[in-house]
């Protein structure tokens, strides 16, 4: 239940709201309790012969209370419930905000559908917590003390055997109370292995269909739809015990009033008035004390799930300003590797080791190497998606990790090797790196410059304004790569890098690409990773990578002439090519 009080920082801001609300419920109950006692008058004048008038005015009391109970307690539903709803847009909103902030080593470690499942119905589960759970807790408190109290005025002998049942709550609500916190818990846990089963299976249908695995899926998804059920019937179980439980100890406690209460009336100790409004009092007491069982519930689902957020927002991001981080106006583009070293967070293998590399701002240096050799790697730490483990890596001479975040990744524009488009149109797509949102016209000349124009404006009845499916489903590979480097272009970024972004294109199109880009980003700084190394012959320089380590460095003709790595890397890429061109011609013959 500790978990809960992390939710008081969203509370403050309605202090207001939630006390007017609380006054109301205190307001309610007060007209609650006044109907019993009027109900005892008017039945007392009744047997003592007053006029019709007088039991009149008590019944249109009586009425008058329960109109007022009812406006109060539909205003304090309004209030507190409504409350709860924006406390819940709050903690969502900080939520995402906080996803967004997360390093990229948070999200190798957490499924996708495990976030969802706890940004959705573990936020839906506090949110009861919040709201109903605490309006109730304190209706619970209000009306208990005021039926108890009024019980206690009229007969503290019947109140006492009415309440020795009830001596058996406390230890039944805390023995279910727990059963039914652990088992949310790993109801929420269970349903975020399904979400994450479901998004994978829906990302992936190409897959599943290309290899027929359609039933074995179902039958997969089936076996944690089942655990889901059994876990699921488990705390209905418990639940199920639970409210009977409470019934039958409120239960025992009426029936000892009524025998007691019974010969109290008979020996003339009590009036007929006074143990019906003491029956109605033992009511409001019971009631409460039933709603207290759903209550805990709603606690204890509401506290579990708030455990599982809290997991996600006492994350802290790897990559973060620094308390000096400078502000980077402006950006030459020269890049520079001191000796950086590199693996991944929770693995012992070095990916990358005794990197010294100098790219001069205004030149294009092309990134070789074989597949696993660290290249991706190398341009991750550039905007710092990862941080080095060891050394530095500077632009402008400046240690990237002394500089603000926000302005580095200003002047960086990435393109990776897979793509990725929101369900958005065209137009916002390609606009998205703007910081003041897309410019048709900056859209439109980037689109021309990764040779997408022709297909937008041809190939798509509403040109930039097609409306794309979930991951840009609706483009080719080949499309989706050329939008995303137009996305980057528009920003025309000081430091341009493509992470074999252009691997889908083919190799007509991949070169009029690369001629329009070196007649854009003339004096700028790019960096391009290529499997291809007929693609980037034209950069000033050749970085060769293998197995993390730079083993060559220079311009093309002069790597070429020391018949080293790149020279076989090269030659080895040429007779792959002309073996697949033999095959394919023999194919064709046939």
């Amino acid at each position: 239940m500790r978990a809960l009080r992390f939710l008081l920082r969203y509370a403050r801001p309605y202090r207001a709201g939630i006390a007017a609300g609380l006054g109301l419920v205190v307001i309610s109950n007060l007209f609650s309790v006044a109907a019993p006692y009027l109900l005892k008058l008017a039945i007392d004048s009744l047997q003592s012969g007053a006029p019709l008038s007088t039991v009149t005015a008590y019944a249109a009391l009586i009425i008058g209370t329960t109109l007022l109970a009812g406006v109060a307690r539909f205003g304090m539903r309004e209030l507190l419930n409504g409350l709860s709803r924006r406390i819940e847009c709050d903690l969502r909103d900080d939520l995402f905000a906080h996803l967004l902030r997360l390093s990229p080593d948070f999200y190798s470690r957490m499924h996708t559908g495990e976030i969802v499942s706890r940004a959705t119905n573990d936020i839906v589960a506090v949110r009861m917590a919040v709201g109903p759970a605490v309006m109730y807790l304190v209706n619970t408190a209000v009306i208990g003390s005021l039926a108890l109290g009024f019980m206690l005025w009229l007969d503290p002998t019947l109140t006492l055997v009415a309440l020795v049942p009830l001596a058996l709550l406390p230890p039944t609500v805390f023995v279910f109370g727990r059963q039914i916190h652990d088992r949310f818990q790993d109801i929420q846990a269970q349903f975020g292995q399904m979400s994450t089963m479901v998004q994978e299976n829906l990302a992936g249908v190409r897959i599943v269909k290309a290899y027929r695995q359609e039933a074995a899926q179902a039958r997969a998804f089936d076996r944690l739809n089942s655990d889901y059920l059994e876990k699921n019937m488990g705390l209905a179980r418990s639940s199920g015990l639970f409210h009977p439980t409470l019934t039958l100890l409120i239960g025992l406690g009426a029936v000892a009033v009524l025998w007691w209460g019974a010969r109290a009336v008979m020996a003339g100790r009590m009036t007929v008035g006074e143990f019906i409004a003491f029956g109605f009092y033992l009511v409001q007491l019971g009631w409460p004390m039933i709603a207290l069982g759903w209550v805990i519930n709603l606690f204890q689902r509401g506290a579990a799930s708030m455990e599982r957020i809290l997991e996600i927002l006492r994350e802290t991001p790897s990559v973060r300003d620094v308390p000096s981080a400078i502000a980077l106006p402006s950006v030459r583009g020269e890049i520079a590797f001191r000796d950086v070293a590199f693996r991944y967070p929770g693995t012992e293998r070095w990916v990358l080791r005794g990197i010294d590399l100098v790219i001069p701002a205004g030149s294009t240096v092309a990134v070789v190497g074989a597949t696993g050799s660290g290249k991706t790697t190398l341009l991750r730490l550039i905007p710092r998606l990862y941080d080095a483990s060891e050394g530095a890596v500077l632009i402008d001479g400046l240690d990237t990790r002394e500089a603000r975040l926000e302005d580095l990744r200003r002047h960086i524009g990435m393109v990776p090797q897979e793509p990725f488009l929101f369900s958005e149109t065209i137009e916002w797509n390609l606009g998205f790196a703007l910081r003041d949102g897309a410019d048709p016209s900056r859209v439109r000349w980037a689109a021309q410059v990764a040779q997408l124009a022709a297909t937008v404006e041809e190939g798509f009845p509403r040109g930039y304004q097609t409306e794309l499916g979930e991951r840009g489903i609706n483009l080719s590979g080949g499309e989706k790569q050329r939008a995303t480097l137009a996305r980057a272009l528009a920003r025309d970024p000081a430091i341009l890098i493509l992470d074999d972004a252009l691997s889908a294109v083919d190799t007509q199109t991949e070169r009029e690409i690369l001629r329009g880009l070196r007649r854009v980003r003339a004096g700028k700084t790019n960096v391009i990773v290529s499997h291809r190394i007929t693609s980037v012959m034209h950069a000033d320089r050749m970085v060769v990578l293998e197995d993390g380590r730079i083993v060559e460095e220079g311009a093309h003709a002069e790597l070429l002439e020391r018949r080293g790595a790149y020279a076989a890397l090269l030659r080895r890429q040429v007779i792959e090519e002309s073996l697949l061109l033999d095959s394919l011609e023999n194919e064709v013959r046939r």
